[in-house]
C-alpha cells in the first residue's frame, strides 16, 4: 500500500473563503489506489508556500507520492508547476505529457493545463488539476506505472 500525501492548492480555501469540498473525494480516490493519506494539508496559491509545504512532506512524512491537487493552470496565481520544480531533484515530464494526452480527449483546454511531476530523494511528486474529477481522471492515467515508480525510489 502506498503512503500518499495529498497538498491541495487553494487561498480561498485557506482564508475560509470556500469550503473543502473536495477532501472525501480526494481521500476516497487515494484509497483506490491503492494507498493510505499519509498527509492532507491546504497552502494558499503562493509559490514559496508550496515549495515550503512539498519539502516538508517530503522530509517529514515519508511518502511515496504527493499529489498536488490545483494550481497548474494559466492564472496569475497558479504556481504549483514552478515550486515543484524548486524543489524536485528529477522532472519526469512524460506523465504531465500523459495526463495532457489522455485530458485533451475529453476537454480542450486540457492543452492549457501544465502540470508536471517529479522526484525528490525516494518521493514522487504529481501535479494534478483542481477539480476534484480532473484530479481522479489523470491519476487514473498515470495508475498503471505508479507502483512501479514507487518501488524503483525504494530501492535507491
Amino acid at each position: 500500500m502506498l503512503r500518499i500525501a495529498i497538498l491541495v492548492i487553494s487561498s480561498k480555501i485557506v482564508s475560509g473563503e470556500e469550503p473543502d469540498k473536495g477532501r472525501e473525494v480526494l481521500e476516497q480516490m487515494v484509497a483506490e489506489v491503492p494507498g493510505s493519506v499519509a498527509a492532507y494539508e491546504i497552502v494558499p496559491d503562493d509559490r514559496k508556500a508550496i515549495r515550503d509545504r512539498l519539502v516538508r512532506l517530503c522530509e517529514e512524512h515519508a511518502s511515496d507520492v504527493i499529489l498536488t491537487i490545483g494550481g497548474t493552470g494559466v492564472r496569475p496565481t497558479d504556481w504549483v508547476p514552478e515550486a515543484s520544480r524548486d524543489v524536485i531533484e528529477k522532472e519526469i515530464p512524460g506523465i504531465g505529457e500523459a495526463m495532457r494526452q489522455e485530458s485533451l480527449k475529453k476537454v480542450r483546454t486540457a492543452m492549457l493545463s501544465r502540470g508536471t511531476a517529479g522526484i525528490r530523494g525516494a518521493t514522487l511528486i504529481v501535479n494534478l488539476p483542481g477539480s476534484p474529477k480532473g484530479a481522479r481522471e489523470n491519476l487514473a492515467v498515470i495508475l498503471p506505472v505508479l507502483e512501479h515508480t514507487v518501488e524503483k525510489l525504494r530501492k535507491a
